[in-house]
């Protein structure tokens, strides 16, 4: 699990492009071998570039490890699941997309009578499966099988079938433009899908997720009802969510 210094390293790296080992080192007042190991582990993990003498941005063609990506930052996914669930309520329709702050809400959901739930994310279909007043509708297509999402022009088709009170949807990265970025083009194509074909969408991302660069772009936060994360985005953001009208709610 990544510590709230490998965060905060991430966080340095990703706002300035390059870090050096020694200004990471006077930034989080540990020594320069201590931010050596640290960048080190973030490179094996895809997360961050080690360069001579520092640690640039990660890859933008490839997102890291489902199950890393499960644990970390956990606790405040489980605070956005939270506030996600309490603006949903009972005997609601929604489409649920792949990401694991998707599954994080789709366990607060657990709580809650009488959904219909469509997704393309066997995850949350499984999470759902026990309760017997829930209808859990599994969209077609092909299988990813790093972490249970279900993509292809299959999924896309059975998505348009469908007017849904309410979208969850995950993303890899918000750029400082509003511009929403992911990895996989067909996860993308689902999830534009999706938008078109709900009332209300919740985009849910942890404060990691600004910033994060992503080669695909799905779209805007002027697409989306309401972004739910847990900290403050940063001011150039904040202003084009208010542009837009989209709702900014913050766990905090």
């Amino acid at each position: 699990m990544r510590q709230p210094r490998h965060e905060r390293i991430v966080q340095l790296v990703r706002q300035n492009g390059y870090m050096s080992i020694e200004v990471l080192a006077k930034e989080l007042d540990v020594t320069p071998q201590t931010i050596r190991r640290d960048i080190n582990m973030l490179a094996e993990s895809g997360v961050l570039k080690r360069y001579h003498g520092g640690a640039g941005n990660g890859s933008s063609v490839q997102n890291e490890e489902y199950a890393m990506r499960k644990v970390w930052n956990q606790s405040e996914k489980e605070r956005i699941a939270k506030l996600v669930a309490e603006q949903i309520p009972d005997n609601a329709s929604l489409i649920m997309n792949i990401g694991t702050t998707v599954e994080t809400v789709a366990r607060a959901l657990l709580d809650h009578k009488s959904l219909r739930v469509i997704t393309n994310n066997l995850n949350v279909a499984s999470i759902f499966g026990n309760r017997q007043d829930f209808e859990v509708i599994i969209a077609g297509g092909v299988v990813r099988p790093r972490d249970g999402g279900i993509i292809g022009e299959a999924t896309i088709d059975f998505v348009r079938q469908f007017k849904v009170d309410y979208a969850v949807i995950g993303i890899s990265g918000i750029d400082e433009d509003g511009t929403l970025l992911d990895f996989d083009y067909r996860e993308v194509r689902v999830a534009q899908a999706i938008v078109e074909h709900a009332r209300q969408i919740f985009l849910v991302a942890d404060h990691g997720k600004f910033g994060r660069n992503a080669m695909v772009r799905m779209g805007h936060v002027s697409q989306v009802t309401a972004l739910f994360t847990d900290l403050r985005p940063s001011d150039r953001l904040v202003q084009e969510l208010e542009n837009a009208g989209t709702a900014l709610y913050i766990a905090e």
